[in-house]
């Protein structure tokens, strides 16, 4: 029977009751023998039915409240819903297997009853075979669950007076940069202590209906679905409800919305948090305004909220990064056309008379250097002297940005009642207890506890894991020697075609790119792709490898997964980068020796001016590619499905869609929730600090990114998903060491890139040592004639037979030049490193010494000045624990 013959029996009077059609509760011949079933099997399931049944009255009075958040007794709040499909309508072969699914189910829902757990039936509007479970938490049900899991709840209004903000006196200006206090006005704020139902007097409640929060009641309704057993065959008891959906005995399981997120609910009494929300935070209008974190914690819980406020306050500590960064870019700008070296190697009397090397065995030819003209300027935009010194303020920065992060993160925890998120606090997963066969004495409290596997098993279990990584990250590795390969194999055609003299059609690109630009970007492209393929394949890889080592607590199993997705993604995307910055070109030797890998390949070198650029190119291509791949990911593609289902499921005007319904349209969260936000912003902030050196705009394009990462994340998660299922989180967890590593290391490839990959230490070294011409009585300090000093000289008579020219030229070219500092050919010791190679090799590691101690020192002192933990947040942790013990004793 559908809703519709329900609403269209007019022999039925109002006040008779008619009866939803659900799967019949089980016949005896349906039931499995080797099942042990509850002593309340029947009657608890029945009961199910009993609370489905609803007057037309009743249900024609449903159908105009869309937006209900109760069951049909319009009391009873909805905590969770569950949503199954009719199976006895499908093809009869399978029915053996929807059998087995339907009696799972019916086993389940008994279970949640026998635990306290109120549910309600009822059938879909749109389409008939799905059928919608309400579940609710009985007051005494939501005492004793929010003590197992030490939700800490009001027993006094704070009474210690806040600190009068610095910025107070421009408020009349930054309240227009804050949501609007008259939708989302300031909550009193309490002190709290983790609940106990024997001592409800202690703590502060107004109503038992709003005493526990919505977020908190469905956090409490998925702990009890995730351990409610759903078959029991012997000594195996299998429970929870993420098997039953894995399984498809459920097609989903969620919290609702308390409203639809563009209009505001008619129900009375609905805070209408999803529509504050969406206007004040995710709306394109509201881009500019700070972000409600209080709201969003009250609606998503503190994990989505943490994110949140990280993500915020990162995207604000890199408004002043990239202003310096766009500051130093500009710089740049503006002095490439005044650059001495950059002017020389543009100059037809300088760089047009230096005639350099082939770059590459037989097929290359004799070439210009003033052909690298309008490369030469690219490079001096970003290798000079205002590059150095954002080097060392993006070093400092970091740490500002981690030690006032861990400051605001300590605020937050006591707000949020975090503060006490204890790891023993925390329930195992559900995943874990199922295995638990095995039996150990606790090292701490010395009782006896079950375990999933013995210390061999775990060894064996880690030992597998650790493995397929390192194979995984090999695999990576390949993948960067064969694109090395692709590029020494293709780099001698770019450069016979565009140094050729009969290809007319090429000229107008001569004068723009060279063999090395082209090289590099199809490089780049090729290595984006592959970054991307292999993350989605590693992806499945370290979620397997996680789920086989059975992780104890929820927490355990994030950071276990993180640690693994990092150091893939980390090789994954920053290997090329190092390629470039710290291997290309350094073993290149010379034209009459050079190196060659597999003893094939003849080692690429850089640009006369280094391979910075080409660094550059390479970061500007995996940033910019990554952000346009992440948002088609992100956003595109749910809307893209949510305009489908809508399209599918679309029905007459006249029927009404519940709010659980509503929901069900909607897409579904990700297993590994913001585990994807969380890397795809660290990852960007290892592009921001590692390389900072050789792409000063990376701030500035990180900063765009978020700004808009910031509200199509908010768009997301409340226009495109279902709730998301609120969580408990102290930090931003393993992240944490992570940027901290990261901080760490940024220091050193920094310095190494400006040391080893730009040409400002040579530059230096010359303009201090080498460069001293006579000023009348005094010595006048120079860059005039670097580039010549800066290449050595090669007679092309010395080419071996392998790497000679076709178009052999010695006879009008005796000698050409190349990138190195070399004794010249006749020298007696020709071709050997030089003494300007020696002082440059010693300033540079002077140089990387010096400025990692200097800056590693001033990390230190910053570490220890600014305290992690506010003064005034010590201050109220100390009131709330003396409060704790005055009206909560222990007895």
């Amino acid at each position: 029977m559908s809703d519709n013959d329900i609403l269209e029996m007019d022999s039925v009077s109002d006040a008779e009751e008619l009866e939803l059609e659900l799967e019949g509760g089980p016949e005896l011949g349906m039931i499995d023998e080797e099942m042990v079933y509850p002593e309340e099997f029947l009657p608890t399931y029945h009961s199910i039915k009993e609370g489905a049944r609803i007057t037309k009255t009743q249900l024609a009075d449903f159908n105009n409240k869309p937006d209900s958040l109760f069951f049909n007794d319009g009391v009873r709040r909805i905590d969770f819903i569950l949503v199954y499909e009719d199976e006895d309508k499908k093809e009869f072969e399978k029915r053996h297997t929807f059998q087995r699914r339907k009696r799972r189910r019916e086993y389940f829902e008994a279970s949640l009853m026998k635990m306290g757990v109120e549910l309600e039936a009822t059938k879909s509007v749109i389409d008939e075979k799905l059928t919608f479970i309400k579940v609710h938490m009985p007051w005494d049900v939501l005492c004793t669950y929010g003590e197992v899991l030490h939700i800490k709840l009001p027993i006094q209004p704070n009474d210690l007076a806040s600190r009068p903000s610095p910025w107070r006196f421009f408020s009349y200006v930054t309240k227009h940069f804050y949501p609007n206090e008259e939708l989302i006005g300031k909550e009193t704020e309490f002190f709290t202590a983790p609940f106990e139902k024997d001592r409800l007097e202690y703590f502060y409640i107004k109503d038992k209906d709003v005493f526990f929060t919505p977020s908190m009641r469905s956090r409490m309704a998925y702990y009890i679905l995730s351990r409610a057993p759903y078959e029991i065959r012997g000594n195996t008891k299998k429970f929870g409800i993420t098997k039953l959906l894995d399984g498809g005995v459920y097609k989903a399981a969620y919290p609702l919305h308390d409203c639809r997120f563009n209009v505001p609910s008619t129900e009375q009494g609905c805070p209408n948090e999803r529509f504050l929300l969406y206007e004040e935070w995710a709306h394109p209008k509201s881009f500019y305004k700070m972000q409600p974190l209080d709201l969003i914690r009250k609606y998503y819980g503190e994990k989505i909220g943490i994110y949140f406020a990280w993500l915020g306050f990162y995207t604000m500590m890199l408004a002043l990064a990239a202003v310096v960064g766009l500051g130093c870019f500009i710089y740049g700008w503006k002095t490439q056309e005044t650059s001495t070296w950059s002017k020389e190697v543009c100059d037809p009397e300088i760089g047009g008379n230096i005639v350099m090397c082939p770059q590459c065995d037989k097929f290359c030819n004799y070439w210009r250097l003033n052909t690298t003209c309008e490369a030469s300027k690219k490079l001096s935009i970003f290798d000079n002297f205002g590059t150095l010194v954002f080097a060392v303020f993006m070093s400092i920065w970091v740490t500002l940005f981690l030690e006032f992060w861990k400051r605001y993160q300590a605020e937050l925890e006591y707000e949020w009642d975090t503060v006490e998120f204890l790891e023993q606090e925390e329930p195992p997963r559900p995943e874990y207890e199922a295995k638990c066969i095995y039996e150990r004495k606790n090292p701490v409290t010395g009782v006896k506890e079950k375990v999933p596997y013995t210390t061999c098993g775990r060894c064996v279990r880690v030992s597998i894991g650790i493995g397929t990584v390192l194979f995984w990250i090999l695999l990576i590795l390949a993948s960067i020697v064969a694109i090395i390969v692709y590029r020494l194999a293709v780099f001698f055609t770019f450069s016979t075609r565009f140094r050729s003299q009969e290809l007319k059609e090429l000229e107008p690109l001569k004068e723009y790119v060279t063999p090395q630009m082209a090289t590099s970007v199809t490089a780049s492209l090729i290595s984006f792709v592959v970054i991307m393929i292999l993350n989605i394949l590693y992806e499945r890889v370290a979620i397997w490898i996680t789920n086989f080592e059975l992780p104890r607590t929820k927490t355990d199993y994030e950071n276990s997964l993180t640690l693994k997705m990092f150091l893939f993604q980390f090789v994954n995307y920053y290997s090329s980068c190092f390629y470039i910055a710290f291997a290309k070109g350094k073993a290149a030797s010379y034209p009459g020796q050079p190196v060659y890998l597999l003893g094939k390949y003849r080692n690429e070198e850089c640009d006369p001016g280094g391979c910075l650029f080409e660094l550059t190119t390479q970061l500007s291509i995996i940033m910019s590619g990554k952000a346009i791949w992440n948002n088609i990911q992100e956003v595109l593609m749910p809307w893209v499905k949510n305009l489908i289902s809508r399209y599918c499921t679309r029905v007459t005007s006249e029927k009404v869609i519940p709010r659980w319904e509503q929901d069900y349209q909607l897409q579904s969260i990700s297993k590994l929730g913001l585990f994807h936000e969380y890397l795809e912003m660290v990852i960007q902030f290892g592009f921001v600090t590692l390389f900072v050196a050789s792409f000063p705009l990376a701030p500035v394009l990180a900063l765009v990114n978020n700004l808009f990462e910031i509200r199509v994340d908010a768009w997301k998660i409340i226009t495109q998903f279902r709730r998301i299922m609120p969580e408990k989180a102290q930090d931003i967890g393993a992240w944490q060491p992570i940027l901290q590593g990261i901080a760490i290391l940024a220091v050193a490839t920094n310095a190494m890139i400006i040391a080893f990959t730009s040409d400002m230490i040579p530059r230096l070294v010359y303009y201090w040592s080498f460069s001293v011409y006579p000023y009348g009585d005094q010595f006048n300090n120079t860059m005039a004639g670097y580039i010549n000093s800066s290449l050595s000289i090669f007679n092309t008579r010395d080419f071996t037979s392998i790497s000679r020219p076709i178009m052999d030229n010695s006879t009008t070219i005796p000698t050409c030049r190349y990138r190195d500092f070399r004794y010249p050919p006749g020298h007696p010791r020709q071709y050997e490193h030089n003494v300007y190679y020696w002082h440059v090799v010693a300033a540079k590691m002077a140089f990387i010494i010096v400025l990692e101690h200097i800056v590693y020192l001033t990390k230190f002192i910053l570490s220890y000045v600014i305290p992690d933990v506010p003064y005034a947040v010590k201050e109220q942790i100390r009131r709330e624990k003396y409060l704790t013990q005055i009206c909560c004793p222990v007895p």
